[in-house]
């Protein structure tokens, strides 16, 4: 693909990206509204959809149609929306982070659950994990896939490079990323596994490390734990 079919990855799929953020903000809404009020909501939510159309031409290509991960650029790229608009109205990055968690909550109840992963999904993953060394895309993840004990767990991902990461550090936005990062303890929604990590990029340490076991609960609460340590100090 050409630079200048890379450039326009993104605004040729403009419309698709305001879908999606339409249906968060929907989803925000009523944490928005019962948070702020009516007319405070409605300002940010209308404020934060024309920061993401700017925001749209600058998020970086890592493959396209071709990368799975190009997803969750797309997708961080709502909240990170939402997040500096909060923060230019001088909300907190934790208020912010707790409208999102609040809305995921809310959201996923409505969602089918994710099926258990096949052998297919491990071969591919695997392959994913190889292909992400070799570094072609400078704002993509690089990651492993790490094969379980079937005890501890039953496979799991080390993540070293998180390209929501680089996106939230590029738009100023690091103080966010731990908030952004903890949805995924809601958004893993496959019957009868759980998901773990006791480490995150966003925390300061050198890998995220996802793990996956059959049996055992997902923890969902709120705060997270990041919030709970800083308490403590």
């Amino acid at each position: 693909m050409s630079k200048s079919e890379t450039g326009s990855y993104y605004p040729s799929r403009r419309q698709d990206i305001l879908g999606l953020y339409n249906t968060h903000a929907h989803a925000w809404r009523p944490f928005l509204d019962s948070g702020y009020g009516e007319i405070f909501a409605e300002a940010i939510i209308h404020a934060a959809r024309e920061l993401l159309e700017e925001l749209i031409p600058e998020l970086p290509y890592i493959g396209g149609d071709d990368n799975s991960m190009t997803y969750h650029i797309i997708r961080a790229s709502t909240s990170l929306a939402l997040y500096k608009t909060m923060t230019a109205h001088g909300k907190p990055a934790e208020e912010t982070g707790k409208i999102i968690f609040d809305a995921v909550v809310e959201s996923v109840h409505h969602l089918s659950p994710t099926p258990p992963p096949t052998v297919e999904d491990f071969t591919k993953h695997r392959a994913q994990a190889k292909r992400s060394k070799a570094r072609h895309y400078p704002g993509d993840w690089v990651w492993d896939f790490v094969e379980g004990d079937g005890v501890e767990f039953e496979y799991g991902y080390d993540f070293y490079e998180c390209g929501t990461q680089k996106l939230y550090h590029a738009q100023g936005a690091d103080e966010f990323l731990p908030f952004f990062c903890y949805l995924d303890f809601v958004t893993y929604r496959t019957p009868g596994w759980s998901f773990h990590r006791t480490m995150t990029l966003s925390e300061g340490y050198e890998k995220c490390n996802f793990r996956f076991k059959k049996g055992g609960k997902t923890r969902r609460g709120w705060p997270p734990p990041f919030l709970k340590k800083q308490v403590c100090v």
